[in-house]
């Protein structure tokens, strides 16, 4: 055979019309990452007088009773939000992953810039799902929109909407190089070259858009630079297998939650109710709120007891299962990440009574990049995104693609499913399910 990146495009012809929608597809991305974000941090503000640094200890620093009325009010405008949205644009389109790998790449864009703006403001007030799917969407939307207006074929339009999905993740986290491994390996499904060329571009533009609001620094500040060991390589190769069937648990239980979630009149009862419970957890455990970013960061700082690190584990993708299935519309990436490492922090200290001398930080960089390698299964957009969100972890590489093999080896045998193949809408072409 010849070698493939030489020869042709293959059914998405990369031509100069395709190269300017693409332009205009990454420069709208960016743009409403900048208008989601900022509705974010709108909210944030309202719920917790969140202005920078910690959501965490902004939501520790409010009373109980405001944790619980917060996130009362935002299931109250969730369930109303997204039954009239569900109900009056039910034959609209808005679920990227669906429309990229069983549809023909069609988007609507007006039910999702609804859906995705009510996702943020349900998100800032408090709700246990990630942020990072509704600037996916609407980087797809984008692609979708552009790509009828310049009449592109559906390959180019699958190729442009998968661009713009991924430039949506790296403009709001600011990972250009893993978003376009994010578009290649889980979106597209192919690393090609003809592939991974407008993956870049679509990320670098949308990143550098994104700049004229959003940070430009690691998502994840201040990790320290951690150093092999010997007892962290053996770790990672325990804490694999460990890792790997804790993730085929928790997929299916996010599988199962979308596919049983509230719909019609019932999510007027469910969502308050479900909302209600985190908030109650929320007195106790202030890391459930939001997405568990900070709960992420603390463990690769090292910070927290086992007691700790034990229950956010436990409790994080429950609550997140809990809450997609009361009819929320929101995202998975940083549940799992923030899940995989304080999983990574909790074995760690475990291990370090055994074998000590390693940081607990190192321990959590490994099990989050296990965790979300192998519930996306995409190992190599796993990796890359935790080394790029934390800005570290490259002396500890070996461990982390140890671990990260291992558990994604795991899933691939015994389930098959990824984080977003099993939300998958069986009957509904429009829910936000990512």
């Amino acid at each position: 055979m010849e070698q493939p990146n030489a020869t042709h495009d293959g059914d998405a012809a990369l031509t100069p019309i395709f190269w300017v929608a693409l332009v205009l597809t990454s420069v709208a991305t960016g743009l409403f990452a900048i208008f989601l974000m900022w509705l974010l941090a709108v909210f944030e503000h309202a719920a917790f007088h969140f202005n920078g640094g910690s959501y965490q200890n902004a939501v520790a620093a409010v009373s109980g009773l405001r944790r619980v009325v917060s996130l009362t009010i935002a299931g109250v405008v969730g369930a109303v939000g997204w039954y009239l949205i569900r109900r009056l644009l039910r034959h609209d389109r808005a679920e990227i992953d669906d429309a990229l790998w069983r549809g023909d790449g069609k988007l609507s864009f007006r039910r999702s810039i609804f859906t995705s703006a009510l996702s943020e403001v349900v998100i800032g007030m408090g709700a246990s799902i990630g942020r990072e799917a509704a600037p996916k969407l609407m980087g797809g939307a984008s692609g979708s929109f552009v790509a009828s207006w310049f009449k592109l074929s559906p390959a180019q339009r699958r190729l442009l909407v998968a661009c713009g999905g991924g430039a949506g993740l790296a403009a709001v986290y600011n990972v250009p190089i893993g978003g376009a491994l994010f578009t290649a390996e889980v979106l597209y499904g192919s690393l090609s070259l003809p592939v991974v060329l407008p993956a870049l571009a679509a990320t670098l533009i949308a990143t550098f858009t994104g700049w004229l609001y959003l940070p430009r620094t690691a998502t994840y500040i201040d990790v320290a630079r951690y150093h092999f060991s010997a007892a962290l390589m053996v770790w990672s190769v325990l804490a694999g297998v460990v890792i790997g069937l804790l993730t085929v648990l928790y997929v299916r239980m996010i599988g199962w939650s979308s596919h049983h979630r509230a719909s019609g009149l019932t999510i007027f009862w469910t969502m308050p109710l479900v909302f209600v419970g985190v908030g109650v957890l929320g007195i106790w455990y202030p890391d459930l709120f939001g997405n568990g970013k900070d709960m992420a960061h603390e463990a690769f700082l090292g910070v927290g007891s086992v007691g700790l690190l034990f229950a956010l584990f436990a409790l994080k993708p429950v609550v997140t299962a809990l809450t997609l299935g009361s009819g929320a519309g929101g995202g998975v990436f940083t549940p799992f990440l923030s899940t995989g490492a304080v999983l990574g922090g909790f074995l760690g200290i475990v291990w370090s009574s055994v074998w000590p001398g390693t940081p607990v930080g190192a321990y959590a960089l490994v099990g989050a990049a296990a965790m979300v390698g192998a519930s996306m299964q995409a190992p190599l957009a796993g990796l890359v995104l935790v080394i790029e969100l934390t800005h570290g972890g490259f002396d500890i590489a070996i461990p982390m693609i140890t671990a990260t093999v291992i558990a994604t080896v795991l899933v691939r045998q015994i389930d098959g499913y990824s984080m977003y193949s099993a939300r998958l809408p069986r009957h509904d072409h429009g829910d936000l399910s990512a």
